[in-house]
């Protein structure tokens, strides 16, 4: 019987738990600049927006979590789609993904640290 209850137990359906830590990214730092694609969005565990590099190709950032990414100021409005940034991170060790961690965004002479304590 207690099988069964366990076998019930695991079909439940349970949240997706997501965490974007450090390990598939390089270590080398790495800034990019380009134009907002897609807004901050602060859906999830991470806060994420796009941007378009000069060469047309869209990436993926990985901001903090969402109240990290808020407390620095990065909010849905702060960045217009279309604006200039300038992100400053580490990029994805798999070189087909355009994905940044990013630590910190810099648009129109204001930058938000979303990892403050890091470099």
């Amino acid at each position: 019987m207690l099988w069964l209850a366990v076998f019930l137990f695991a079909l439940l359906p349970t949240p997706t738990i997501a965490h974007h830590g450090w390990a598939g990214n390089s270590d080398e730092e790495f800034e990019l600049s380009g134009t907002v694609a897609s807004p901050v969005n602060l859906v999830g565990p991470h806060a994420t927006m796009k941007i378009k590099a000069a060469d047309g190709q869209v990436w993926d950032l990985t901001l903090a979590s969402v109240p990290q990414t808020k407390s620095a100021g990065l909010t849905e409005n702060a960045i217009p789609v279309g604006s200039m940034v300038k992100v400053h991170g580490h990029r994805n060790r798999d070189p087909k993904k355009f994905e940044i961690k990013t630590e910190r965004v810099t648009f129109n002479g204001k930058t938000f640290k979303v990892y403050p304590n890091r470099s």
